[in-house]
């Protein structure tokens, strides 16, 4: 778990405050931005099929990107329709998925950083991989540098590890939410 249960963390309240927000950076961050990165995507494959990018066109496809994304979580109305448009990300070709792999690259460096379960030389390993990986800078391309930090993006590993510990935080709120 990320969220350890010391006293720095003061009352159940301001647990659950930072549970909460948690989970909220987590949604915007990773399932919204994979969800605007299939958006783009198939917005370029649709020009590929030489059909015409129109507003009820781009409209549609992000509707029901949310409707896949989100299912009856959500409320949606014709300005929700038109959400696509207020995101600059798209001019930059696939620039949001930098926002999910940031994320869940910070999960997987904090889950080896805090060393859960493990020995302090290895947690001590693991927050000089991390320092080695800052210095870096733009030495090599991105995932070359993690990779030999210890984060493999090439793998769903990363992935996988931080929808974990997603997982692991809502049932934790939901724990404290019962009591």
């Amino acid at each position: 778990m990320l969220f350890d249960n010391s006293k720095t963390l003061g009352n159940s309240k301001m647990r659950i405050f930072l549970i909460d927000e948690y989970i909220k950076q987590f949604v915007n961050t990773v399932f919204r931005q994979v969800m605007f990165a299939e958006f783009e995507a198939e917005a370029h494959a649709m020009t590929e099929r030489n059909e015409a990018l129109t507003l009820a066109g781009l409209n549609n496809l992000y509707r029901n990107l949310e409707i896949k994304y989100y299912g009856s979580a959500i409320t949606l109305d014709e300005k929700s329709d038109l959400t696509w448009a207020r995101i600059p990300y798209f001019y930059r070709a696939f620039y949001v998925y930098q926002y999910a792999t940031g994320y869940t690259t910070s999960v997987a460096f904090a889950k080896k950083i805090l060393g859960k379960g493990q020995d302090n030389a290895k947690t001590d390993e693991s927050r000089n991989a991390y320092l080695d990986f800052l210095k870096s800078g733009c030495s090599d391309y991105p995932i070359n540098i993690l990779k030999k930090a210890g984060i493999d993006l090439s793998t769903p590993t990363p992935i996988q590890e931080s929808l974990f510990v997603f997982e692991e935080i809502i049932s934790e709120l939901e724990k404290m939410l019962k009591m």
